[in-house]
């Protein structure tokens, strides 16, 4: 059978595999196949090729395919360090653009490196190092004297400048023969954040270096288009449902990570109390909240009132990478469950009360309060029992003042799992993701 594209989802766990028809006002999802990542083997296109096998199967017979994209969020995913001036404005300004992008933070710091920096940078061996710092025409210090350290290490790494414009002749001089990417400035004014820009460019460095992850070499060997980050993919998705239906908020829970991405201006309200700007489309990853490889931490988190008559080590002994059984079905009902809603008070602002001022509340962090929209997607949100049960509950039914989404918000699910294919779909056929998108949350 010929298939117009064949899109992976590469994730820590499992290699899903979607085979499409391209119809004129609809998609045609053949079948979906799956395996285990086989990133630990040194190759992840056994696994790729295990998946594929797994359609062929389903049907009968041999696929070939015009196009094959992919995500990825195997060997690490697309790791990031960050390194800006004030940790309230430039450094969130560039931890929001790599966020957003798919990035997978794993260092953070604020004003001039220092030799222990450069120690824990080599030590981590990111994929992608971002220098930014200063408005435009501001500081301009800080952001040369830390480009100057980096590049005089050799780390062949691709180093993104995304801080005042005044120091690109400098930082374009400093890394001579080095990967740079000069993007527009993160923070180019106080209270201003412009993360598009650099999100675009983190996402096509990580499909040039994509192949020089460990295990990800062969990768290009049968990929012929584009490849993201899996939580890029995830927001491109989220993005394009905020064009279509308006503010969103995307659950995206897994085997290793509970992603949250959210697309809303929020509320007028909120926003006149605002301390600092947040961006339109925001993503928080938890690492640490993962309903197989980290499950041991979310059942730490569990309290009595999440164990529904069970015991923390009832459910240790049935958690598995794929549940089969109820009880282990049930099992990870219950960690997914808690991840959600962990991962949504990690991303939701939050109000506090003032005294002495004009106003009575101040605000941090985005607001929800005018989704219209909450999604789930991800294995265990759209796989599992009562996922759409658990989004409903984290809904906010009292009248009061809020930033947490608000009882009228409507729940749907990306049925199909496909959330990940729409938006690297996206990227090279807009109008055939936004069907895909439609048809797998029951929107057409």
């Amino acid at each position: 059978m010929k298939v117009d594209y064949i899109i992976s989802e590469i994730g820590s766990t499992t290699t899903v595999v979607t085979a499409f028809k391209l119809k004129e006002k609809e998609i045609d999802i053949v079948a979906q196949g799956k395996n285990y990542t086989t990133v630990n083997e040194g190759d992840v296109t056994i696994g790729l090729n295990k998946a594929i096998e797994d359609i062929e199967i389903q049907l009968g017979e041999k696929i070939t395919w015009d196009r094959m994209l992919s995500t990825s969020s195997a060997a690490g995913g697309l790791k990031i360090t960050v390194h800006g001036l004030v940790e309230d404005m430039t450094v969130k300004a560039a931890k929001e653009a790599a966020l957003g992008a798919g990035g997978n933070i794993k260092l953070i710091t604020a004003g001039k490196l220092r030799n222990t920096d450069i120690k824990r940078i080599k030590e981590i061996n990111p994929n992608l190092i971002i220098i930014a710092g200063g408005t435009d025409y501001g500081e301009r210090e800080t952001a040369l004297y830390n480009a100057e350290l980096l590049s005089k290490e050799n780390l062949n790494k691709p180093f993104i400048y995304c801080g005042n414009i005044t120091n690109q002749y400098e930082i374009k001089e400093l890394f001579q023969g080095q990967e740079l990417y000069i993007v527009d400035n993160v923070y180019p004014r106080i209270d201003e954040l412009n993360v598009e820009p650099t999100r675009k460019v983190i996402q096509m460095a990580f499909e040039n270096n994509i192949t020089k992850a460990s295990g990800m070499n062969k990768i290009k060997s049968m990929v012929n288009g584009s490849i993201m980050p899996t939580p890029g993919a995830v927001m491109e998705s989220a993005k394009l449902l905020y064009e279509i239906m308006g503010d969103v908020v995307v659950f995206d829970v897994g085997g290793a990570t509970t992603d949250v991405h959210s697309v809303t201006e929020g509320s007028i309200d909120i926003l006149d109390i605002l301390v600092s700007p947040e961006p339109i489309a925001k993503r928080t990853v938890e690492g640490d909240l993962g309903v197989y490889v980290n499950s041991e931490n979310v059942i730490s988190l569990l309290e009595p009132r999440d164990l529904e008559n069970k015991s923390k080590e009832s459910i240790r002994e049935n958690i598995r990478p794929i549940p089969k059984t109820n009880e282990e079905i049930e099992c990870s009902r219950i960690l997914t469950k808690k991840a959600v809603e962990v991962a949504l008070n990690r991303h939701v602002g939050y109000l506090k009360r003032t005294y002495g001022s004009s106003k009575n509340f101040i605000a941090y962090g985005k607001d929800l309060s005018k989704v219209k929209y909450i999604i789930g997607t991800g294995g265990a949100l759209t796989r599992l029992p009562k996922g759409e049960t658990i989004l409903h509950e984290i809904r906010y039914s009292k009248e009061d003042l809020t930033m947490l989404p608000r009882s009228e918000a409507r729940v749907l699910l990306d049925n199909n799992y496909i959330m990940a294919c729409a938006g690297v779909l996206s990227k090279e056929n807009k109008e055939a993701a936004a069907l895909l998108l439609k048809q797998s949350l029951g929107i057409v």
